[in-house]
């Protein structure tokens, strides 16, 4: 093979020493001549490896705290030779540079430093130099150089050595480079980040994002559609930290919806309240609070059953075993929770294809942090929406003040409105979601759905009258007319909780008082496109 280049020598420096011993001992074994800094050399020297430290080859110790090691002109000029280039062999003879056929390098651990809440001095230490530089300079020259920058891909060195003559192909150097120069800038992207949150920069002029896969995907929102799973690192319990339990891998429509689903349960603090959130095409269905999650769980579905078949279910604490032979009954694609019991895994284990996620906790609602979407030809990044309906002081705008079962009920509803694609309009009663609207052009017509719904429920659930009836309204953003809120008043709504904000604000007031209606205003929108 032409493009095969025989592994004669490789430099080793992780900060990540799984699986260190067994590939050093494996490239020994085959006559790779290994070179090796700090606690990595001392690790291989330990195991009986011969090993040569990398002081030896440049002729300089390691200074300044292990800060300069590998910047020396014998490590990169063994790298970044190119062989068989006539000026380049030349140089290499005249200053004794060896060459260097693979660099073996995971970096400090920046992102796991900084997930634990290291202080500033700690999190800066963690900044690796030498291995990013050793890292682009190796996957430059991949034509002559294979880089390895994941543990993962021990096996497919030796596996390539065994198979070619103890040689590397071109075709493994080149996939090398590119995960290589993949892994660099998502190491950069969280560094940068990382500094832009610290020193307070809501929109600095370079942003980066960068992620590790987490598993490829069969395909995306359609089948024609290829997609595959980042995780970033980013330290919030939900669908990409969670312990799959149990069933088939997670679609890309799955992740999207089980995220959508966790992080509305979250809004429900779980040391004052059980809740449930159904959620289906990433709108809630159903969403309750009650004083056990099977209460919660049954609330939560009476609002509208029939979406609810194939949807997803959250719960904010541990699944038992009587909240979960309850949601079994009707097919559920996948079920996240901070925990569950034995009892309760035993099952949902019946149903082989049914996904049970578990967190270890709940993510704070309270917290901020970025989100970002794609559009052509750029990125939109914002900070997540961390306003909270109990932080927010709320406005009593009418003659009629909310009882207090309304005010609970308004707060409820406002908290559900936060996760609901706008246009949005959420009727709840008693803890629970009566009527969902998401998503319409007009607010008037989330508001008509909203209610058709509830009345939908009710005719499901057998009873007289809407579920409408006697229930609170709440809106994401402003009534910028008041019909809208006169649909309410006409489904059955008794008090409202509303942004405010529009120029016709007072008509809307005006209106609310002549239908008897209580109304507070938030002084916050919560927009979700």
């Amino acid at each position: 093979m032409t493009d095969a280049r025989v592994l004669k020598r490789a430099l080793l420096s992780v900060s990540d020493k799984t699986g260190l011993i067994d590939f050093a001992r494996a490239l020994a074994s085959r006559g790779v001549t290994l070179i090796s800094t700090g606690g990595t050399r001392k690790a291989i020297a330990e195991a009986g490896v011969p090993v040569i430290d990398v002081s030896d080859v440049t002729g300089f110790p390691e200074m300044m705290d292990g800060r300069v090691k590998t910047l020396h002109p014998k490590v990169h000029g063994g790298l970044l030779a190119i062989r068989e280039n006539p000026e380049h062999e030349a140089a290499m003879l005249a200053h004794g540079i060896e060459p260097i056929d693979l660099l073996v390098v995971n970096l400090y651990p920046f992102e796991a430093t900084v997930a634990k809440g290291a202080g500033w001095e700690e999190t800066i230490e963690n900044i690796d130099i030498g291995g990013p530089a050793m890292i682009r300079a190796a996957a430059k020259n991949h034509d002559d150089v294979a880089v390895v920058v994941d543990v993962a891909d021990y096996g497919s060195i030796l596996k390539a050595l065994d198979a070619h003559s103890g040689a590397t192909t071109l075709a493994l150097r080149k996939k090398l480079a590119q995960k290589a120069y993949a892994r660099t800038a998502a190491y950069d992207s969280a560094i940068s980040n990382w500094l832009a949150q610290a020193i307070g920069e809501d929109t600095p002029e370079y942003r980066a994002v960068g992620g590790k896969l987490s598993e490829p995907m069969r395909y995306g929102e359609n089948p024609h559609q290829k997609a595959g799973f980042y995780l970033t690192g980013e330290n919030r319990p939900g669908v990409a930290t969670a312990r799959q339990v149990q069933g088939k891998q997670l679609s890309y429509n799955n992740v999207n919806d089980t995220d959508a689903a966790f992080e509305l349960a979250a809004e429900f603090d779980p040391t004052r309240t059980a809740a449930v959130a159904i959620i289906k095409h990433s709108n809630p269905c159903g969403v309750a609070e009650g004083a056990s999650l099977t209460d919660a769980y049954l609330k939560a579905l009476a609002c509208d059953p029939v979406s609810a078949f194939g949807g997803i279910v959250a719960l904010n604490k541990k699944l038992d075993a009587q909240a979960a032979s309850e949601i079994v009954k009707i097919f559920t694609e996948v079920i996240i929770a901070p925990d569950a019991d034995e009892e309760a895994i035993a099952l949902i284990a019946a149903k082989k294809n049914l996904r049970l996620l578990l967190t270890g906790g709940l993510p704070d609602p309270r917290k901020g942090g970025l989100t970002v979407r794609s559009v052509s030809g750029g990125l939109l990044f914002q900070g997540r929406d961390n306003a909270v309906v109990d932080d927010m002081e709320l406005k009593v705008v009418t003659k009629r003040a909310p009882s207090a079962q309304e005010l609970a009920d308004l707060k409820f509803a406002f908290r559900v409105a936060k996760h609901v694609k706008s246009n949005a309009i959420v009727y709840a009663k008693d803890g629970a979601t009566v009527g969902v609207g998401a998503g319409q052009m007009s607010r008037v017509d989330s508001s008509r759905i909203a209610a058709w719904k509830a009345a939908e429920a009710a005719k499901a659930a057998g009873l007289p009258e809407s579920l409408a009836k006697g229930s609170v309204v709440a809106s994401d953003a402003f009534f910028p007319f008041a019909d809208g809120l006169l649909a309410a008043a006409e489904a059955g709504a008794t008090a409202v909780i509303q942004p405010g904000g529009s120029m016709r604000d007072e008509d809307v007031i005006k209106a609310a008082d002549e239908a008897g209606l209580a109304m507070v205003l938030t002084g916050h929108r919560h927009f979700r496109h």
